[in-house]
């Protein structure tokens, strides 16, 4: 059953833009396992702002409840190349409440605008 389905874009030039702007934007939003690619290199800002959508889409699938973390919620990459999110403290407290049993990411990142979608399914 879907519990929730939350869908969120990201300009990927403003978003770079306010990451050199604000120092430790990126520390706040991610965690280090985010910022960079299994490579070590750190992550470009296609990637990062896509990674920014799947967090604001799956706080819209719970209901945009406050209080969530940014790095309660990590999109992580498997070895295939496919996203899956990891939740943990706040946002996995809000999906039990919910009855949130498994994630479902997509990212995409074209013409300057970065993207995800997330439904969460009890």
């Amino acid at each position: 059953m879907i519990i929730g389905i939350g869908i969120d874009v990201a300009a990927i030039d403003r978003f770079g833009a306010a990451m050199e702007r604000t120092p430790g934007m990126a520390e706040r939003l991610f965690t280090p396992a985010e910022l960079t690619l299994p490579s070590g290199a750190r992550r470009s800002p296609a990637s990062l702002a896509a990674r920014f959508a799947a967090k604001e889409a799956l706080a819209k699938a719970l209901g945009a409840p406050g209080g969530l973390h940014w790095h309660d919620a990590e999109v992580h990459t498997e070895p295939s190349g496919r996203p899956v999110l990891r939740v943990t403290g706040t946002v996995a407290a809000r999906a039990a409440e919910l009855g949130v049993g498994s994630w479902h990411v997509s990212l995409s990142h074209d013409a300057g605008v970065a993207s995800a979608v997330v439904i969460a399914e009890g």
